[in-house]
């Protein structure tokens, strides 16, 4: 996965985790706060408004109180005010000179400012004894609304300021008189009648009920969120099979745990765990019989993982298991404990697992100091612990293997043919190489083996079983194989121009290739465009090609035979299948595989094996061939039971074609056969 897919991957499971819940609570609690601090300024606003009017007249009422006291005297106050009215005249030192109605002044002084008076600069304002619900603060009077709060809950308190049904809260105002020796205190009522205040109360109620609406609207929303998300989490990230983890979940947790500051000192290992021979399960029950034992093996799988470790299905068997690995031989413990518990889910029938693993190490910089993981990569560990599994293929048994040097060399070899196969097959760094095939009983050549070897221009000289395996995994082959029959009949053209004597040379066609429908029209095809003889080009298969569409391959031979080419096949004997194969198959050539001829051939049963499947090829109107001959002991009893051809270091090892040009010339003496194959 390129580092962009990464990166969106890791975007999408922080945004499903946080952008659902906490995005919607962000707004809200943001959206709420607005409402309410705009409500608090507006009705701050307005209060504030009242009170500095209210303040204005009050204090203009009172001044003139003032004048008329100063002038004329108590009885004309009491004219202008009435005689409810409150009022007191003290000294400089705040004692009472004189006093009208009942007195509640506090006589504690407070200096305000009326913005709407500016000329008559601070005021004096005092508290009332009883009842205050104003405040002076930075030179500003207004009112405290806990104060009103509390003291309207206090009916009992109110009785007394309470009049034809309206709420008056006092507050004395002073205004000194021309002697500059008293002062004129006057009490001022703010007026609130209770049809204002059970408006006001209804509003806040009203509010208040718009606000409880506001937050459970605003819970059942993030309640909704939080399943919202976990929903969208368990579609993107839950395996649809297990449960569990998925793959996406396990590499981008898996990194987030390895790239962990306090994880920087541990050592992890990755692990790939596959079901052998689960496909087999699922054909031999059901699908979901074995989507069935897929969750069992996850439940087992997870059961035996510890804080801080992980597990998720890959795809299909494999699941990926990140685990921790400080102690090489505990560790391996745990693997063999986890193996056990794995072979018991199925109590009826014999399971069993391959594990792969790659080990992760603490990073250290040039000082020696371990520091923290920054440009782990889990799906190459993953993919290191796979190429480790993969070498347990063919054994049903359980077992595991480890990524080591070894095979990262082997990895990085396999790499480094993928990258040149193209380049090297289009500039023919392909060498097509002859090895000769003699009638021991003339020591004449009757026919070659063509043998591909690889001359890189980078990598030097390359044997065939350095990259044909890697060629046959990744489907190559084909295109060798094509290359191959071209430059065959390419050479036995030219050869044949210059007056040799050319002999039938085979040619290996994989059994890849035999699956195509057209191949032997794709063969004749390639062939007649060098304009070779089709009867100079034998086509080998290996015994393994029968064991895929037996009907296709009858059908393709039977119609390479029909366009003049011979057919053989390669490796008789080294199969469980030979003889049927033999029934059913109308090959021309049998070549018997080399094995038959490791050692000195001692013993009459590998003598009697031998003849008796030469006899058997004569029965069957077949030419046989006899590969890795290599002493004159095995030529004489092969000459002796009538084999046609032998292949093999006794006669010649592969050569290239201007070498065996030479062999064309010159035939081989029974004298200087052996010599000339070593």
């Amino acid at each position: 996965m390129t580092k962009k897919n990464k990166y969106k991957s890791e975007k999408l499971l922080k945004k499903i985790k946080k952008s659902y819940a906490w995005s919607g609570l962000l707004s809200s609690i943001i959206f709420m706060s607005l409402v309410t601090v705009l409500l608090i300024m507006m009705l701050n606003a307005a209060l504030s408004y009242t009170i500095e009017s209210w303040m204005s007249t009050e204090y203009d009422r009172v001044s003139y109180m003032a004048k008329l006291y100063e002038s004329s005297g108590a009885a004309e106050v009491s004219k202008y005010d009435g005689d409810d009215g409150e009022y007191l005249v003290v000294d400089k030192s705040g004692t009472p000179v004189y006093e009208h109605g009942e007195n509640t002044c506090s006589m504690e002084e407070f200096k305000a400012e009326l913005y709407s008076k500016p000329d008559a600069g601070q005021i004096s304002v005092y508290p009332d004894s009883k009842i205050s619900i104003f405040e002076v603060k930075d030179n500003k009077i207004s009112m405290n609304m806990m104060l009103f709060s509390r003291d309207y809950i206090r009916v009992d308190n109110l009785d007394s300021f309470i009049q034809n049904g309206i709420i008056r809260y006092p507050i004395w105002m002073g205004v000194p008189l021309s002697d500059g020796e008293h002062t004129f205190i006057g009490c001022s009522r703010f007026n609130i009648d209770k049809a204002d205040i059970t408006f006001i109360v209804v509003i806040a109620s009203v509010i208040a009920v718009l606000f409880l609406i506001m937050v459970i609207t605003f819970i059942w929303r993030l309640i909704r969120a939080f399943i919202n998300q976990r929903k969208v989490s368990s579609l993107v990230f839950n395996d649809e099979v297990t449960l569990g983890n998925n793959w996406m979940y396990f590499r981008i947790k898996g990194e987030q745990i390895l790239r962990r500051f306090y994880n920087r000192k541990n050592r992890y290992a990755v692990l790939d765990i596959d079901f052998v021979n689960y496909r087999n399960y699922c054909v031999c029950h059901s699908v979901e019989e074995g989507d069935n034992k897929l969750r069992m093996i996850h439940k087992k799988i997870d059961s035996q993982l510890s804080t801080g470790e992980l597990s998720g299905r890959y795809a299909s068997s494999n699941f990926a298991v990140l685990m921790r690995a400080d102690n090489e031989d505990a560790f391996k413990a745990r693997l063999n404990l986890l193996l056990f518990e794995l072979e018991k889910v199925d109590s009826v029938h014999k399971l069993g697992f391959h594990i792969g693993v790659d080990y992760i190490d603490p990073e250290i910089d040039k000082n020696g100091k371990m520091i923290k993981r920054k440009d782990i990569d889990i799906e190459k560990c993953y993919n290191n612990a796979c190429a480790a599994r993969v070498t347990l293929d063919g054994n049903d048994e359980s077992g595991m293997a480890f990524f080591d040097d070894k095979l990262f060399e082997e990895q990085k070899w396999i790499d480094a043919v993928h990258e040149r196969q193209l380049a090297a097959l289009n500039n023919e760094e392909f060498v097509v190489y002859y090895q000769p095939k003699y009638n021991p009983s003339t020591n004449t050549l009757k026919g070659a083996e063509a043998l591909i070897r690889w001359q890189s221009s980078d990598l030097g000289f390359i044997p065939p079983g350095r990259f044909i395996p890697i060629f046959e995994k990744n489907g190559f082959i084909t295109e060798i194989d094509h290359y191959m029959i071209r430059h065959v009949a390419r050479d036995q053209k030219a050869w044949l121009d210059k007056g040799f004597n050319c002999v039938p040379v085979s040619v290996n066609v994989s059994r890849a290739h035999f699956i195509e429908e057209d191949l032997a029209e794709q063969i004749r095809d390639i062939v007649d465009a060098e304009g070779a003889p089709h009867d100079l080009i034998e086509i080998e298969l290996t015994e393994s090609a029968f064991f895929d569409d037996k009907k296709a391959l009858i059908t393709t031979i039977s119609r390479l035979q029909g366009y003049g080419f011979a057919v053989s096949m390669d490796d008789f004997g080294s199969g469980y299948s030979s003889l049927n194969s033999l029934k059913d198959l109308p090959l021309n050539v049998l070549k018997l595989d080399a094995e038959f001829f490791r050692g000195d051939m001692e013993g009459d049963r590998g003598e009697i094996v031998i003849s008796e499947t030469i006899r058997l090829a004569q029965a069957l109107n077949m030419r046989t061939v006899a590969e890795g001959v290599e002493i004159r002991e095995q030529v004489d009893f092969l000459a002796e039971h009538g084999c046609d051809m032998i292949q093999g270091y006794y006669y010649a090892k592969p050569m290239p074609a201007s070498e065996y040009e030479q062999r064309m010339k010159e035939p081989v003496s029974e004298d200087s056969g052996e010599d000339s194959g070593k």
